[in-house]
């Protein structure tokens, strides 16, 4: 089970891969809908009537893009109203495995430090080298049981 995990995961990272070029692509200042709108020569009436909608929605629809308030079905609306399709996703600042592996790593270290004092206090302390492969060895198996509390801290 904790493999399909791992398979599913990384099947997920090749398709947000053709996304990471977006990651750090700002939105125009006055937002996508107002940016296409006026690129296609549409004014604010003539996409309220689009949308069967009274004119002044436009701008509060415009409003709603800047504070992230509008509804996907809204945007999804609109993106047809422009002949556009609408795209949504969410693109992971590093790669999921990382992500992952980094909140395993905080687990084990955790585990570690503790084991590391008990150690100490009984003249048996790890040295260095010894103290990074367990940790590694901790992390890989956080990793290969996706526990369920990976995520609880």
């Amino acid at each position: 089970m904790k493999r399909k995990a791992k398979l599913i995961r990384e099947q997920l990272e090749k398709t947000l891969r053709k996304f990471e070029p977006l990651r750090d692509s700002p939105p125009p200042v006055k937002g996508w809908i107002r940016a296409i709108r006026d690129a296609l020569g549409m004014n604010g009436r003539q996409l309220a009537d689009r949308l069967g909608e009274h004119r002044s929605r436009t701008k509060q629809i415009e409003q709603q893009e800047m504070t992230g308030s509008l509804t996907l079905k809204t945007i999804r609306r609109i993106a047809e109203a422009l002949d556009c399709v609408f795209v949504y996703g969410l693109v992971p600042r590093t790669s999921l495995e990382e992500t992952v592996r980094d909140q395993a790593k905080k687990i084990a270290l955790k585990r570690l430090t503790l084991a590391s004092h008990t150690m100490k206090l009984e003249n048996q302390a790890l040295g260095t080298k010894e103290s990074k492969e367990i940790l590694s060895g901790m992390i890989e198996e956080i990793m290969d049981e996706l526990p369920s509390y990976l995520w609880d801290e």
